[in-house]
């Protein structure tokens, strides 16, 4: 077969063989094009710095951070800033720190990547609390979520480095989980907020001699979440969740908290990318039109049940209870009392 080839090549007219070469190399060519410019698209996919939003990102050197008038962030609690992390509490009990962002978020389409480290002297099962990440309607409030106060409205991302519930022993700590806040969902300690957990994943961060880092991702009401703790600098799927509206103009921030047992948490930085999508005439009407108040997961029972009863609250029920049979007894005795004298008017007329 080689040999009927070779003859064929070598019966070919001069030009022809120019020819053949000359297609040749441009299909190696071509080939050679099409790999370099489908690395450079996969590379696009980390590398957004042309996205970078400054004003909403946190990284080294924190110049200003929590004392000057024009630095985008405050510092609050036990934090402080260090050449290399902005510790958010040290390793020592009853500690807790933060830093929030000064500029609400207006974005629609965002990704925002944490470098982060959590270590100790603690041995397994006696470290803690954990780091959490936020998007919320409030900033600068003390609380016992993991810093931050409770009844939040927003998106609250939780790094859990200890277990509360004994009893659940299919789930692995480290622990990654969402949480959606509306202002009146309560984060339950005792049972590691699993009750309002809408996603979530074991990840191995604490004490570790590699980067970890945290993705979420908010684009077309779809959240997702990725980790990347295991130093091979790739992204695993965490948690995703679709139908999740969240309002604009937001503030982010990162808080922790230490109690009987404690952790150093490190924030290296926090970087924000706003992501361009191509969007349809129907989804920019809509987006234009939903004016999205109230944080929601569509089809959540836990949120549909709120927005049902949104409007009164339980002391409003019980107040609107209480009037509604005391008029029902009121209106009873003047029945009463008018057939009373219906009855006695009958009786005189019938002597």
């Amino acid at each position: 077969m080689a040999d009927a080839v070779t003859k064929v090549y070598r019966s070919l007219p001069s030009d022809s063989l120019v020819y053949l070469k000359t297609l040749s190399k441009s299909v190696c060519l071509l080939l050679v094009l099409c790999v370099l410019l489908g690395s450079s698209s996969a590379d696009n996919v980390y590398e957004m710095e042309e996205f970078l939003k400054r004003e909403y990102s946190l990284t080294k050197p924190y110049q200003g951070l929590g004392s000057s008038s024009s630095s985008h962030w405050d510092l609050m609690g036990n934090a402080m800033v260090t050449p290399d992390h902005v510790r958010l509490t040290p390793d020592l009990q009853s500690r807790q720190g933060a830093v929030w962002s000064r500029i609400p978020c207006y974005l629609r389409d965002w990704e925002l990547q944490v470098q982060f480290k959590v270590h100790g002297e603690g041995k397994k099962n006696f470290h803690g609390d954990g780091v959490a990440f936020w998007l919320t309607k409030e900033r600068m409030q003390n609380g016992p979520v993991f810093g931050n106060m409770n009844l939040f409205t927003g998106l609250g991302v939780f790094v859990d480095t200890y277990t509360n519930e004994d009893k659940n022993r299919e789930r692995v700590y480290p622990y990654v989980s969402a949480m959606l806040g509306n202002g009146t969902l309560s984060y339950d300690h005792e049972r590691d907020g699993r009750p309002t957990e809408i996603g979530g994943c074991t990840a191995m961060v604490r004490n570790v001699n590699h980067d970890t880092f945290l993705l979420i991702r908010y684009i077309r009401s779809r959240l997702t979440i990725m980790t990347d703790v295991d130093g091979h600098r790739e992204w695993r799927d965490c948690a995703d969740i679709s139908g999740v509206r969240l309002p604009l103009g937001f503030y982010f921030g990162a808080t922790s908290i230490t109690g009987d047992l404690s952790d150093n948490h490190d924030l290296i930085s926090m970087k924000l990318y706003e992501l361009t999508v191509d969007k349809t005439k129907e989804e920019l009407e809509q987006e234009e039109e939903e004016e999205v108040t109230v944080p929601r997961v569509d089809n959540m029972q836990q949120f549909i049940v709120v927005e049902l009863e949104e409007g009164m609250s339980g002391v409003q029920y019980a107040v609107t209870a209480l009037f509604s049979l005391m008029g029902l007894g009121v209106l009873a005795a003047i029945g009463l009392m008018a057939y009373g004298r219906w009855k006695e008017k009958s009786r005189k007329r019938f002597y």
